[in-house]
């Protein structure tokens, strides 16, 4: 048996963070590790993050491309924490000094104005639920080396999160088709990607409703105020320093982001 439990995982995952030193995934050395036991180590995680004064904001979707969910062999996107910490303000460029190995992805997100519980949740009524949609942008960081992880890992690592945006223009839901909002990302002035808000479920308040009912498995609900990062719509491009990118939104507006 191994010797690893969820103090252990949550204070070697936050170490990796804090420290911007990568290592190899906790599976390698706790193969048994479930599902069930890496949202523990997630929820731990968060617990300290509240404990050392971060404020919960709201949560994230990951793998919500079918293509990735394939790949990893799974169903359903996972879910995983916001804080006010991961908040990117306006203008100011990718934090080098506080990611490992950051990639940019556009994403398409949500502002709650009312609670959303499951289970039960439907697409319909998770948007009815939505009081804005603004375009963003994720800077995904694992802690894993070379983003090498298997589902359970990942999900202890908090999906990968990192730091986050959003643009400059918020509209109500009603009147926008989110399934054909498009997309392109730019690199240094170039266009190395695009996507439609169907590659995020088919529909991201699909991905809205797939969140709110897992997380009432968990006995939690998305709560109104918070921010819901959908899922990339693309796959991630690295950020290095000295890098531009740019995601352009067909009804969202832009966002230009500074690799620092």
């Amino acid at each position: 048996m191994s010797d690893w439990d969820i103090d252990r995982a949550a204070t070697a995952l936050l170490a990796a963070e804090d420290s911007r030193t990568d290592r190899e995934p906790l599976t390698d050395e706790w193969p048994e590790m479930d599902l069930d036991t890496a949202y523990a180590i997630q929820d731990e995680t968060l617990r300290r993050r509240l404990a050392r004064g971060e404020q919960l904001v709201g949560v994230k979707l990951g793998l919500t491309s079918r293509a990735k969910q394939q790949r990893m062999g799974i169903s359903s996107p996972l879910v995983a924490w916001l804080t006010d910490a991961m908040v990117l303000p306006a203008g100011a460029p990718v934090p080098q000094d506080l990611l490992i190995h950051p990639r940019a992805e556009p994403e398409i997100v949500f502002v709650m104005g009312e609670r959303l519980a499951g289970p039960g949740v439907t697409a319909a009524t998770a948007m009815r639920a939505v009081a804005g949609v603004c375009g963003g942008i994720e800077l995904i960081d694992s802690r894993y080396r070379d983003f090498r992880f298997t589902m359970p890992d990942v999900v202890a690592d908090n999906a990968s999160s990192g730091a986050f945006l959003t643009g400059p223009v918020t509209l109500r839901p009603e009147g926008l088709d989110l399934s054909l909002e498009a997309c392109l990302v730019e690199v240094d002035g170039r266009i190395v990607d695009s996507a439609t808000g169907a590659a995020v479920q088919g529909h991201p308040a699909e991905a809205l409703a797939l969140a709110a009912n897992a997380l009432a498995g968990r006995g939690l609900a998305i709560e109104a105020g918070w921010i819901v990062l959908t899922g990339g719509m693309t796959d991630a491009v690295f950020a290095p320093a000295g890098s531009t990118i740019g995601v352009h939104f067909t009804s969202l507006g832009s966002l230009v982001l500074s690799g620092g």
